[in-house]
């Protein structure tokens, strides 16, 4: 969805929940939050997602609507699932199994026993999520709910995956796949991926490559960029077992493109359906306090023909003109706190907003500082992969390998990538530097910068090392540096002190 068609629908939905709110309909007022909810998760813009949701489940938990309550907790509990809270996402899955089952609502249940299942494969509890992921496969099957059950087929055979067990994943990625290939879903794309993964991993080269190409490929028809992601990631893992290792480093290099692209991609559109979003509050805010305020002109109005009025009257009745003005003066008075009152909260609102916007960027920063170390950390493993081959003498390649050695290790010497991580780092803390430089009792060097940089973004000794490409004990070392070039005292920690300039 492009940002001009992303916002009208914004603004459709949004002007759909004021009509509602007008009708005061309780059930198309929740609708329209519902909606809205719809919308925001779709632009993977989860906070407000939650938000919208929440509004439709407490106006559903007021009107006792008990299978609209369990639909919204499931599509809550999905969102924590993607933002890894697995915690909150079970609290909500539980609520809403305990509720289908007195309701009776079957496929609801068998959906929250599904996304239950997934979060305790995300934490690495396999035995609940295989329990939770069969007792939604037998709920799907009761209902004879193909798609429900093909779901779940994919699911058991990522748990069996996880747990080595190969023959089973297979058994139950070749169902789901089945079904999907059946009705020509996009969903196929994923499973194929998975079963070049099974192959892959039981030393099935070429049988992987045939899957995972046919996933690529299919994913290249339907425009689904993380799955082709996806496959060229994996392609690259299969040509380096096969030790062809230029079309490896070719499929590494497109999965990296593609890789960074998406982060772009991902955080424009969420930082425009924000800038909308407060571009939209913004002036509603205006109108509320120009209303506000015209409310106040009439009233000075009609004090001022009272004042008139009272003048031509006969000054016997002077003192009930006066208790009438004061009444008015206090009516003028109780209008203003009332504009002020909005000034301050709208004021609230904007800044809520833009604490908003900054912690959706620290996010990303944080995503793209931990995007340089797994990058890194691919190529220096390949890296070391093509050195260790060069050294074998019976290879003709030796001399080839070697090259493309030297190629990655330039690669990873590059300095593009951390001048750009910094120009993103300075639009987020734009005076952090200058302060930096202000504080230091003697001047810092470009490597004490950045991981001064990196400390800011509150990353660990283990994550500076990834990223830095060195062991953790040199970053405890180049930390010491650092601190003894600060005005720091011997109780305060380095990271505080980052935090606070």
């Amino acid at each position: 969805m492009n940002d001009e068609l992303q916002d009208s629908v914004f603004y459709q939905y949004k002007n759909e929940l004021e009509i509602a709110k007008k009708s005061n309909s309780v059930l198309k007022i929740t609708e329209k939050y519902l909606q809205l909810g719809d919308f925001f998760q779709q632009t993977e813009v989860y906070t407000e997602a939650i938000d919208q949701y929440t509004s439709a489940l407490k106006m559903a938990e007021q009107q006792h609507l008990d299978s609209l309550q369990v639909i919204l907790k499931n599509r809550i509990g999905k969102i924590y699932l993607s933002i890894k809270n697995y915690e909150k996402a079970e609290t909500f899955l539980m609520e809403s199994i305990e509720s289908a089952q007195k309701q009776k609502f079957t496929k609801a249940e068998a959906i929250a026993e599904e996304i239950l299942g997934s979060c305790f494969e995300k934490e690495g509890n396999y035995l609940h999520a295989l329990e939770h992921q069969q007792r939604s496969l037998e709920l799907f099957t009761r209902l004879n709910d193909e798609e429900g059950i093909a779901i779940v087929n994919e699911n058991i055979g990522s748990i069996y995956e996880d747990l080595n067990q190969f023959e089973k994943a297979h058994e139950y990625f070749l169902k789901s796949y089945a079904y999907f290939q059946q009705i020509k879903s996009e969903k196929q794309i994923n499973v194929l991926n998975n079963i070049g993964d099974v192959y892959r991993k039981t030393n099935r080269y070429e049988e992987a490559l045939g899957y995972t190409q046919k996933s690529m490929r299919l994913a290249e028809k339907f425009g689904e960029k993380h799955q082709i992601e996806s496959a060229h990631k994996d392609l690259a893992k299969t040509y380096a077992l096969l030790e062809d290792h230029k079309k490896a480093y070719e499929h590494l290099w497109e999965y990296n493109q593609i890789q960074e692209q998406q982060f772009y991609t991902q955080n424009f559109r969420q930082l425009n359906v924000l800038q909308t979003i407060y571009e939209t509050e913004q002036k509603e805010a205006k109108i509320e306090l120009l209303t506000q305020q015209n409310t106040i002109n009439k009233a000075n109005q009609n004090l001022m023909l009272l004042g008139g009025g009272a003048v031509l009257l006969v000054s016997g009745i002077s003192l009930l003109f006066m208790n009438r003005k004061r009444k008015e003066k206090t009516k003028l008075q109780a209008y203003e706190q009332r504009v002020l009152q909005a000034e301050l909260e709208k004021k609230a609102i904007e800044e809520k907003k833009l604490q908003d916007e900054i912690q959706l960027k620290t996010a990303s920063l944080s995503k793209y500082s931990l995007n340089i170390a797994q990058k890194n950390k691919l190529l220096s493993d390949l890296s070391a992969t093509l050195k260790k081959m060069s050294s074998r003498s019976k290879m003709d390649t030796q001399s080839k390998i070697k090259d493309l050695a030297k190629e990655l290790d330039f690669a990873l010497q590059q300095e593009d990538e951390w001048d750009e991580f910094m120009n993103f780092f300075e639009d987020v803390h734009p005076q952090f530097f200058k302060d930096l430089a202000q504080a230091a009792i003697s001047k810092l060097s470009s490597a004490e910068l950045r991981l001064a940089m990196l400390l800011r973004l509150n990353l660990s000794s283990k994550e500076i090392a990834s990223i830095l490409r060195v062991t953790p004990d040199s970053v405890r070392v180049a930390r010491y540096r650092l601190r003894k070039k600060l005005p720091i005292n011997s109780k305060q920690e380095l990271v505080h002190f980052l935090m606070n300039l």
